[in-house]
């Protein structure tokens, strides 16, 4: 033992047994881990008085003082622990990636008949909103089944408001067109009060209510109407059967775990108002003698200080201090949650489906690590630079004849993607369809921050194309004084075909032609593909948005409130297109300059 580990031992060992917090801090105070403890004085030192496996071992060597803070309750500690990591991100702390908020369905709540749709952020629109559901698909999926059963508008206002006769939706009996009247409001607001008692697991009731209306047509002999009903109540049931659980009326969340070496999986089964949402899978990264029922409790701190928590959590086996982590979580959502532990019956079924799904995740994500592994060793060996490459950035363009230029920056490390530090770049002030002045521009904000210590320089820059955007990287990388990252183009082989790239080696422009088999040409493929995907994906939101724009916003002069009152002098952008320089100046407060204008906008347009 040298002499730091000696004072910290004696420190430790003056702490009262008392439940608190702990810092571990390094060389220049660097955080390096953060916990809690019910004892101080316990916990604190056996980090000194056991064996520890090597990644421990390597933690406590670098450790140079020890700062606690007191706390009054075990559950107290539990609250500032979650905090403190979640804040400071310590490097030997449990990692849990989980950098997307759960979607949600909004009931939009501001127009007569309100629509159902996706959501994910913020809930601040009026309306409702029912969830969180663990996954986009999951969403989705309900959404389609809402829409089949209810036929409640799926479409955004400016098209629900420019509909002149119904849209594919109503022919195929998944909306039921109040667009252009062909439903009243009180047989909408009925629907859209269905869907609601349904979204909150009140379903029996809306089918005794389906039913009664289904009797009612049939003895006033509407037929058509009474099969109709029938119809869907045989619909409602069939969602009942896919997405309701006997016993699970209210809210819980089911919590699976497996574990192998270093890495964990955690599967979550969500249920809401007796209707299940669905799954989630995280993957933690944790020491090699992980206290497991430890592991567990700051797994359900973390992830409830970021997510909704159930009323109910159901578990295997105990988490570390199992009275402490449910006052802890009650405090934090600031209602009664109930940990429950070694369940029976149907629960059982639940717990071991989370359990095996895990299980097999885990499986998965170890084979594709040992694959992605295999990859850069092939990469490394390839380039034959000397230099190892552990992190690789790729740069692509995408535009359509020039417009909504955007590029894209994608992120690998020996994980796989690392999709918070993906990033899209907006390129304006160049001439339309110029992909090297796309590309050093994009560059050129990418680096420019780095210059400025911000972010982490990439072991490998891959720029998807030839020699010639190759060039604009070099240009850039000199120009900011980085010089030494190593660049690569990504040049298209015969045909296009994958795998029969050739890749452009560094500043004297080596070609390298790894060939289909090589499992370094996979892994740039994989890269690259990515690198189109996100590229060509924020291209098409930015023309979206240009052809949604109305060509009054650019026309000097015109606000929204008088764009408005052109658009409902003429019935829409079509009519003010139509109309004529003597016609414009009729609305009040156009004068016959602005009309022209807006005539020699509309003939551009």
């Amino acid at each position: 033992m040298n002499s730091v580990t000696d004072q910290l031992r004696t420190y430790a060992r003056s702490l009262g047994a008392v439940p608190g917090v702990y810092r571990m801090l390094g060389a220049e105070d660097a955080l390096l881990y953060v916990g809690k403890a019910k004892n101080l004085k316990k916990r604190v030192e056996s980090y000194f008085t056991r064996a520890l496996d090597t990644r421990l071992a390597a933690m406590v060597d670098q450790i140079r003082r020890i700062e606690v803070m007191l706390t009054r309750t075990e559950a107290e500690a539990l609250l500032l622990e979650a905090q403190l990591i979640k804040n400071l991100k310590p490097r030997y702390n449990l990692d849990l990636r989980d950098d997307k908020s759960y979607p949600y369905i909004h009931i939009t709540g501001d127009a007569a008949f309100p629509w159902l749709r996706f959501h994910r952020g913020s809930k601040a629109a009026p309306g409702q909103y029912f969830g969180p559901f663990p996954s986009a698909a999951a969403v989705r999926d309900c959404l389609d089944s809402l829409f089949r059963t209810f036929r409640l508008r799926s479409c955004e206002d400016s098209v629900f408001k420019n509909r002149s006769r119904p849209c594919l939706q109503y022919q195929i009996k998944r909306c039921s067109a109040p667009c252009v009247g062909l439903i009243s409001e009180p047989d909408y607001a009925a629907s859209l009060r269905h869907a609601e008692w349904f979204l909150s697991g009140r379903s029996n009731q809306v089918v005794d209510e389906m039913i009664a209306r289904m009797d009612r047509a049939a003895s006033q002999l509407e037929y058509e109407q009474a099969a109709d009903w029938r119809d869907r109540v045989s619909q409602l049931k069939r969602v009942q059967a896919k997405h309701y659980v006997s016993d699970a009326r209210e809210d819980l969340d089911v919590i699976g775990f497996a574990q192998q070496g270093g890495t964990a999986c955690v599967q979550i089964l969500v249920f809401r108002n007796g209707l299940n949402l669905g799954n989630r899978s995280h993957f933690l990264r944790l020491p090699l003698d992980a206290d497991l029922p430890e592991v567990r409790s700051q797994f359900l701190m973390q992830y409830y200080a970021e997510h909704e928590c159930p009323s109910e959590v159901l578990l295997r086996d105990k988490p570390e201090s199992p009275a402490a982590l449910q006052q802890a979580l009650s405090e934090l959502v600031r209602r009664k949650v109930k940990l429950s532990y070694q369940p029976r019956s149907e629960r059982l079924k639940w717990l071991e489906l989370a359990e095996r799904t895990a299980e097999q995740q885990l499986i998965s994500r170890l084979q594709q690590a040992a694959s992605l592994a295999q990859r850069f060793t092939a990469l490394n060996a390839l380039l034959g630079t000397g230099k190892s490459v552990r992190r690789i950035e790729c740069f692509d363009i995408s535009h359509t004849m020039g417009e909504a230029t955007v590029a894209s920056c994608v992120v690998f490390d020996e994980e796989g993607a690392r999709k918070m530090d993906y990033r899209r770049f907006n390129i304006s002030g160049i001439t339309p369809g110029d992909d090297y002045a796309a590309m050093h521009a994009a560059l050129r904000r990418r680096f420019k921050r780095l210059q400025q210590g911000e972010g982490t320089a990439p072991d490998l820059l891959l720029i998807d194309g030839g020699a010639g955007q190759l060039k604009q990287a070099f240009e850039v990388l000199d120009e900011l004084g980085l010089p030494n990252i190593l660049a690569v183009g990504v040049a298209k082989g015969e045909a296009r075909r994958a795998g029969h790239e050739t890749l452009i080696v560094g500043r004297n422009l080596r070609e390298v032609f790894p060939g289909p088999e090589s499992l370094a040409s996979h892994l740039i493929q994989q890269v690259r593909d990515e690198a189109h995907r996100f590229a060509i994906t924020g291209h098409r939101q930015q023309r979206g948005k240009a052809r949604l724009r109305s060509p009054l916003e650019d026309i000097a002069g015109i606000g929204p409130k008088r764009r408005s009152q052109l658009l409902k002098a003429f019935g829409g952008i079509r009519g003010v297109a139509k109309a004529g320089i003597d016609e414009l100046i009729q609305v009040a407060g156009v004068n016959r300059e602005l009309a022209e204008r807006i005539c020699a906008r509309m003939r551009e347009a």
